[in-house]
């Protein structure tokens, strides 16, 4: 039987470059033209209002979260999105216990990035298998992707980014 958590209730400049604009003119136009492109954009959604946040680095920011094994920075990204997309840091609590961490699981999400800043870890992941990411690693966890925590470093911290930032957590038995 599965278990649902609810997680965390847990511009570039207007003118391209120079270089860009010169790569950009040695392109062949897209078939249709200008037309055609202005027609691909009108069928997108209507962005989300954003605004500009910033978050600089403190210890004390580190709060208790979705897993007893970890301690989570929000970025504040959430809220300058206005719910679009959640980013925070992962400071793993050492020293790792397997029977803890090991818990089968998924996320209810659209859209999940992991960065590790530090140290290592390493997961199971269906289609993947057994993957140790450390230092500088990044990697893609489609929607709905069953994983398992297997171990980590003392000192593992990862940069996560998801979407939506509201989600579910989905433990499995």
């Amino acid at each position: 039987m599965a278990k649902t958590k609810r997680t965390h209730s847990v511009r570039k400049s207007a003118r391209p470059s120079r270089a860009y604009r010169r790569d950009q003119s040695r392109r062949k136009p897209a078939a249709g033209g200008r037309a055609a492109t202005a027609a691909r954009g009108a069928g997108r959604a209507k962005p989300r209002k954003q605004r500009f946040v910033a978050r600089h680095l403190g210890d004390h920011d580190f709060e208790e979260g979705l897993r007893s094994y970890a301690k989570y920075r929000d970025l504040g990204i959430a809220g300058a999105t206005g719910g679009m997309v959640r980013a925070h840091v992962i400071r793993m609590v050492p020293p790792c216990d397997p029977a803890t961490v090991s818990k089968r699981h998924f996320h209810d999400v659209d859209f999940q990035m992991i960065y590790v800043l530090k140290g290592w870890i390493k997961g199971e992941y269906d289609g993947a298998g057994v993957v140790t990411m450390r230092e500088g690693s990044c990697w893609l966890q489609p929607p709905r992707i069953k994983h398992t925590v297997l171990d980590y470093s003392d000192d593992c911290e990862l940069l996560e980014i998801i979407m939506p930032a509201d989600f579910n957590t989905v433990e499995l038995d």
